[in-house]
């Protein structure tokens, strides 16, 4: 039992290092301007293309590019996949405190099967049956907000010469 409870005090690892303040220009300018085209987006439309979990994927996209869960099979297929799950689930299952931990679960385990695993997608399942969404959902905003991120995330990390992104498709 001690040795279980041992493993919560953590490995002693070192917390990572500040990054330099360009890369945390980059980082700042690359979310802004990803976030900011989404919102003109859909304020221009009169359709949502926003969600909550995009502020998420900036995170990943824009501090931690050179992350697995950054990339952008990982980005757009990851939520795409826990946008179906959400709806498959919510039409099955309807929405309730059980249901929604049914979603979010498989959702991370199909992301884990197809090596499409991307944190913030893991809100998604939520997002979709919270809203009581339809179908329409994967498209808007789902697919163009996740492209709109790509597209931002591939212009505003190449731009730095100590950036590159992606690392894989």
């Amino acid at each position: 039992m001690r040795q279980h409870f041992a493993k919560y005090r953590g490995q002693g690892a070192a917390v990572p290092p500040i990054p330099n303040r360009h890369f945390i220009f980059w980082s700042w300018l690359g979310a802004c301007v990803a976030i900011a085209a989404i919102a003109w987006l859909s304020s221009t439309a009169g359709a949502p293309f926003f969600m909550a979990p995009f502020g998420a994927s900036c995170v990943l996209i824009f501090g931690l590019p050179n992350s697995p869960l950054a990339q952008p099979r990982n980005l757009v297929l990851g939520h795409l996949i826990a946008t179906v799950v959400g709806l498959v689930i919510m039409e099955l299952l309807g929405v309730d405190w059980w249901s929604m931990g049914i979603a979010v679960a498989s959702a991370i385990a199909l992301m884990q099967m197809t090596r499409t695993l991307h944190a913030p997608a893991g809100a998604t399942p939520l997002v979709v049956m919270l809203e009581k969404a339809d179908w329409s959902f994967i498209f808007t905003p789902v697919l163009s907000g996740t492209l709109v991120l790509l597209v931002v995330g591939l212009v505003a990390n190449n731009l730095s010469r100590e950036r590159s992104y992606p690392e894989y498709w």
